[in-house]
């Protein structure tokens, strides 16, 4: 995985090091309320969950969830990245920012160089994103992103009901 930059933000791979940053996005209110409680409450939960999704991702798939820091300091403020589930015939794009980060353009900034990277560098004919239906912020960076609606279906990690879009 490889540092992908955009024209505010470095995109990194994360490591065991970021478990701090990792345990306050995770408990944030809208990473519980449109992502889920990833019942990430310690220091150590937060290594738990790096070395069992995104570390794990990039040897088994070659990528993953990555960090999202500014340039002009390196603060980290969110994640971006591709996920590959059992459940989904192609990548689907994750992405989540802290409260004090949204609404900058960060999300749709390094989500483009995503998408770019996934369709050309890995050569994907098709990324997918997931998406409650109630997260019309979203739902509209997707449709910004270019991403199509295609179908609602339920979650089976969740039961709940997703949309879900792709681009091409």
């Amino acid at each position: 995985m490889e540092t992908i930059e955009s024209e505010r933000l470095f995109l990194r791979p994360l490591t065991l090091e970021d478990a701090e940053f990792i345990l306050q996005l995770l408990n944030t209110d809208g990473f519980i309320k449109y992502i889920g409680d990833r019942n990430v409450r310690t220091i150590e939960q937060a290594k738990d969950y790096l070395l069992n999704g995104p570390l794990k991702s990039y040897k088994v798939n070659g990528f993953g969830l990555s960090l999202a820091e500014l340039k002009t300091d390196r603060t980290p403020v969110g994640m971006c990245g591709l996920l590959k589930r059992d459940y989904l015939d192609h990548a689907d794009i994750g992405f989540a920012f802290l409260p004090d980060h949204t609404g900058k353009g960060y999300a749709y900034e390094i989500a483009k160089e995503i998408i770019h990277y996934g369709l050309n560098e890995l050569q994907m004919k098709k990324i997918f994103a997931i998406v409650l239906s109630e997260n019309s912020s979203s739902i509209k960076l997707l449709k910004k992103l270019g991403f199509r609606y295609e179908k609602n279906f339920i979650s089976p990690d969740t039961g709940e009901e997703l949309g879900l879009y792709f681009v091409d």
